[in-house]
């Protein structure tokens, strides 16, 4: 199905991906409560790990390590980032804010949003284990690089935090690579959420084309005004370089696999990247507590395979893979270990999937990707 999105892309794998990690980020302790909120009612016996806890990224480590990819995969230090770093994107007013929750022992800044002892610390290595990545591709030294970070950033907007983000750590990485010389980067988002604080951070600029598929969830409050919908296409020289595709709940392998080749492809072939972004989160299989779409290990396993047909074609293979969400602690795990077999366009799946045993129905999802790309062609000239 890859090969129908990226004609005349070379077929060729790639040998390995280097992977930047660093275990002080499992110091970012969420607590437990009624799902996200920390709270506690009183009345269950058993209160609940918040979904963004350090064991889905554990098993993400630990897949990597001990699982079949492994061979593939070679391990770098992440770094934390320093303060003056993190005004490429975020507002120093926002970066002194967060500096003094912290010093005062932390606390919620939004819903489900804790900075708790230990969190900014974790931020920072996240945003610099992220940029190290970057660098990496920026400085020769290898084609493809995956941030395995946490907290997540993909919501973080320059003077917020929003949706368990605090720095919005592929944002860092993308205004890195346009001043050290990129003219134009490709940010393709895959967490079943819609990547907010990404798109408002580039929403004026015509050097970065922000694309993101995600449910249909609208906006959820104060901290994400954004809504996630067609009609934002963005502002001024920006104006149709942000491309959302909200896709209907129970969006499966094929529903996605659509619109990459019908919506994904040929924006990225227009626009023309010299980079390319991968904003990876797990959250959009089917058994995540967070999401009602339904991709399977079969799903991640093609885009990651389309991707890298892109990235060969436009990007001279390089492509940064930024992690973010992926909430249920078995099969995000397994969904990444997909997702990098088809980035390595490998011959054969190495994984076999455990559970997504189902038939996948994508009629109405198609119909919901025609009706974009009529409103794109209407609208963006």
């Amino acid at each position: 199905m890859a090969d129908a999105g990226a004609e005349g892309a070379s077929s060729s794998t790639v040998g390995q991906i280097d992977v930047f990690w660093h275990e002080g980020m499992l110091k970012h302790d969420t607590g437990n409560g009624v799902f996200d909120t920390g709270m506690d009612p009183g009345f269950l016996e058993v209160l609940e790990k918040h979904p963004e806890n350090s064991d889905r990224v554990k098993n993400l480590v630990s897949i990597l390590k001990r699982g079949p990819i492994s061979p593939y995969i070679s391990w770098h230090l992440g770094t934390p980032a320093k303060i003056p770093e993190l005004f490429s994107f975020h507002t120093p007013e926002y970066i002194n804010e967060l500096v003094e929750v912290d010093k005062e022992g932390g606390k919620q800044l939004c819903g489900g949003t804790f900075l708790n002892p230990g969190s900014w610390d974790a931020a920072l290595l996240a945003a610099g284990t992220t940029l190290s990545a970057m660098k990496h591709l920026l400085n020769g030294d290898g084609k493809v690089s995956y941030a395995l970070v946490r907290p997540p950033g993909h919501h973080a907007q320059p003077s917020q935090a929003d949706g368990y983000c605090f720095l919005n750590n592929a944002g860092l990485a993308v205004q890195l690579a346009l001043d050290s010389g990129c003219k134009k980067v490709a940010v393709i988002d895959i967490d079943v959420h819609y990547g907010n604080g990404t798109a408002e951070g580039f929403y004026r600029s015509n050097k970065v084309l922000t694309i993101s598929l995600h449910m249909n969830h609208g906006s959820w409050g104060p901290s994400h005004p954004q809504s996630g919908s067609v009609d934002e296409l963005g502002e001024g020289e920006g104006y149709g370089f942000n491309l959302n595709i909200p896709l209907p709940n129970g969006t499966g392998d094929k529903g996605y696999v659509h619109a990459f080749n019908e919506l994904v492809v040929p924006s990225i072939q227009k626009f023309g990247p010299d980079m390319i972004v991968l904003v990876l989160g797990q959250d959009s299989n089917a058994f995540d507590p967070n999401g009602r779409q339904c991709l399977t290990m079969e799903g991640y396993r093609e885009i990651g395979r389309i991707v890298h047909l892109l990235a060969k074609r436009h990007s001279a293979g390089r492509l940064l893979i930024v992690q973010e969400g992926g909430y249920h602690v078995t099969y995000s795990a397994y969904c990444l270990h997909a997702t990098l077999e088809g980035v390595l366009n490998l011959p054969m799946p190495l994984l076999a999937d455990p559970i997504a045993f189902y038939l996948d129905d994508e009629t109405f999802s198609v119909q919901v990707i025609e009706a974009i790309k009529n409103y794109q062609k209407d609208k963006v000239r």
